[in-house]
């Protein structure tokens, strides 16, 4: 998303991207299929839509709109979300964004008062509100299939207090354990990744809204008031780093990745505990497979397809990193592929944590 004005100008095309103004000619075909990422941003459309709410809200507080166009708004973008969640409303894929998507539904719904939802924005503090309200939303999710695991893996320790295990170092025998001890170390690591979640939620606790495309807005906005609607324990300080902040997708990739590499030590160790040689565990035939030639073999593969897809979850880290690393200050359209990895880390990571929790409940 390039620079957008933050007095919200729009083009008499209601489905026009929202940078359209000063242009007469509209891309090439080719060019706006490579650009637009409503295809990946649309799972925030719920998110963008409370924020729209508030800032509306805000806009007539601030009497820069009246209340009767604040009310249309309200109730328009209460129409959008509701058919959207009933399914009765397709988000079209024509459009550059979802920002774009539902200000021009948004439009198309009640009239001119829709274009003024745009006044004193740009999609460069949109984007950067919605992935906090996404991320705000979402992670509490992640968290409470965390504790299902730890709740369940203490579950299973519980029933063997007293069942030895040999322990290792360096993969060879040295001390004599239980099994509870060992799924309890388990535990702990994820003990750790639920607490870094909330550690990282806390840093995203600050409204961006009101920061504009980088320097702000010359009406009278209300970011307190914003921050204050949804829920944010204030706004941010500085405008620029407002608009160029990803420090919280990377952070929580991170966390995703640390997630997913205990959960790979995990897997590992049901890998060989599972196999003739070590014989400590065996795991159900629903969470097996077997071999097209072999038939007496009874394989782990799910324990391997989520220790195999560590890959992916650390790739999506990298990924963003690289994006980062050498980006002037403030908004570059490098960011628009931030939302990417961060999606696919974070189904990545909570599709794996169910599966294993599930393998592990049934062996």
């Amino acid at each position: 998303m390039a620079d957008r004005n933050s007095h919200g100008t729009m083009t008499k095309d209601n489905h026009a991207a929202l940078w359209h103004g000063r242009f007469s000619e509209g891309p090439d075909a080719a060019a706006v299929e490579f650009e637009t990422s409503i295809r990946v941003d649309e799972r925030m459309a719920l998110d963008d839509i409370q924020g729209s709410k508030a800032h509306a809200a805000m806009l007539c507080r601030q009497k820069i709109i009246s209340e009767k166009e604040n009310s249309e708004i309200q109730k328009g973008l209460a129409s959008i979300e509701e058919d959207l969640k009933s399914g009765s409303l397709a988000v079209d894929y024509s459009a550059e964004d979802i920002h774009s998507f539902i200000e021009a539904t948004l439009t198309d719904r009640i009239g001119e008062s829709g274009r003024k939802l745009h006044t004193g924005r740009s999609r460069n503090d949109q984007i950067a509100l919605d992935e906090r309200l996404y991320l705000r939303r979402v992670i509490p999710e992640l968290q409470r299939q965390l504790a299902s695991l730890i709740k369940t893996l203490a579950s299973i320790a519980s029933e063997h207090r007293f069942s030895l295990l040999t322990g290792y170092t360096h993969m060879q025998r040295a001390q004599p354990g239980t099994l509870a001890q060992h799924l309890c170390s388990w535990a702990w690591m994820l003990v750790r990744d639920y607490k870094r979640l909330t550690d990282s939620l806390g840093r995203i606790g600050l409204s961006p809204l009101g920061s504009g495309a980088l320097a702000g807005s010359d009406l009278p906005l209300d970011r307190e008031y914003v921050a204050e609607l949804l829920g944010f324990d204030g706004v941010t300080e500085n405008s620029l780093d407002s608009v160029a902040d990803r420090d919280y997708c990377i952070e929580f990739v991170s966390d995703f990745s640390l997630i997913q590499m205990h959960l790979s030590r995990m897997c590992e160790e049901i890998v060989y505990w599972s196999s003739s040689e070590f014989g400590f565990v065996e795991l159900s035939e629903k969470w097996s497979t077997g071999s097209s030639i072999m038939p007496q073999k009874k394989n782990p593969d799910f324990a391997e397809l989520i220790r195999g897809r560590t890959g992916r979850v650390y790739g999506d880290l990298i990924n963003l990193l690289t994006m980062m690393k050498a980006l002037p200050m403030s908004y570059d359209r490098d960011m628009q592929e931030d939302k990417a990895p961060l999606f696919d880390a974070l189904d990545c990571v909570q599709g794996n944590i169910i599966v294993f929790e599930a393998m592990i409940s049934s062996a």
